[in-house]
């Protein structure tokens, strides 16, 4: 029963965990050339859960800031000079293990990228990409890609999508014919929260200085309060406390069906030792049956005592003359 505690202590931790810090990249953009300056920030809800960032890429896991890359400043780190090999997910996790949400990152080698939201994008918003180049100018005409298959080309290098829905989920990618294409950045598109929300406004990708960072890009309204999720894990717990009821159960037949047959078994053994024990006694009576209510058996041969007869008395014959 306390490794079922430790069981049901662990689920509902992994379970009904929620996120308390929202990571954050500057410039807000998902892909990078290389030896560009990239700040990330762990904005926290809780000072004290002591939130560290943490990132996953090609050739290393779960490495955080400061052992081997980036310069940690608090809940903040610095990438100076980020490199292909910083490619990869990033997220910030606390001391107990709760995690934020995981931004993707791409540099690049090559000449072109797309600026695109690294944040997910709110049902009925806009979304400005564009396609941008090393060397200036930048605003060269280019053809933008969803999923493989062309959108359309644009004169000026951005294209916008009005009020984006979940149909426009997907991996996006541009293309200046002059300079190449860039690597497919993945667009993620959330529903839009049932209560009254502010009016949604346009989300831009453009490249700025860290200073700047946080007039490129609106985010969206934090989700609401996931219901659903307290629901689900409620109901998990639920089932898996009467498993563990059922399971418990079953032992305590099982052994207890165990003993019945233990005890069945001493009482035949007890008679089985009782009936050798007769067989073994030359004394003992053995009942061959019953008829008219009388026992007929067999007894042991006994030697038979004879009653001596008393010597006859002398006759005496007397002669009458």
């Amino acid at each position: 029963m306390a490794r079922t505690s430790l069981l049901l202590l662990l689920i509902s931790e992994l379970c009904c965990r929620t996120n308390t810090a929202r990571l954050t990249v500057s410039p807000s953009r998902s892909q990078y050339f290389i030896n560009e300056f990239v700040s990330l920030s762990c904005e926290e809800d809780d000072s004290s859960a002591g939130w560290r960032l943490r990132r996953n890429t090609t050739n290393r896991w779960m490495t955080e800031c400061g052992a081997g890359w980036g310069e940690s400043s608090g809940s903040s780190c610095n990438i100076s000079y980020i490199d292909p090999w910083d490619s990869g997910v990033y997220w910030c996790e606390s001391r107990e293990g709760a995690t934020s949400n995981i931004i993707s990152i791409t540099v690049t080698g090559g000449s072109v990228i797309l600026q695109s939201p690294v944040l997910p994008v709110m049902e009925g918003h806009d979304v400005t990409l564009h396609c941008k180049t090393k060397t200036t100018p930048s605003n060269l005409p280019a053809a933008f890609y969803k999923d493989g298959s062309l959108i359309r080309t644009e004169p000026t290098g951005h294209m916008t999508i009005h009020h984006v829905t979940k149909s426009d989920e997907g991996l996006y990618k541009c293309n200046i014919g002059s300079d190449g294409e860039s690597p497919p950045s993945w667009i993620t598109v959330t529903e839009k929260p049932t209560t009254p929300g502010p009016t949604p406004t346009p989300t831009s990708c453009s490249s700025s200085s860290p200073s700047s960072s946080s007039t490129d890009t609106t985010f969206p309204p934090p989700p609401p309060f996931p219901v659903m999720e307290v629901v689900v894990c409620v109901c998990g717990l639920v089932v898996l406390v009467l498993l563990v009821f059922l399971v418990t159960l079953c032992v305590q037949r099982k052994s207890k069906g165990e003993t019945q047959t233990q005890l069945m078994q001493r009482e035949l053994e007890k008679m089985t030792s009782k009936h050798h024990s007769r067989e073994s006694d030359p004394a003992a009576v053995y009942s061959a049956g019953r008829k008219d209510g009388v026992s007929y058996g067999q007894k042991a041969n006994r030697p038979k005592k004879t009653r001596a007869c008393p010597p006859e008395p002398e006759v005496v014959y007397s002669s009458l003359r």
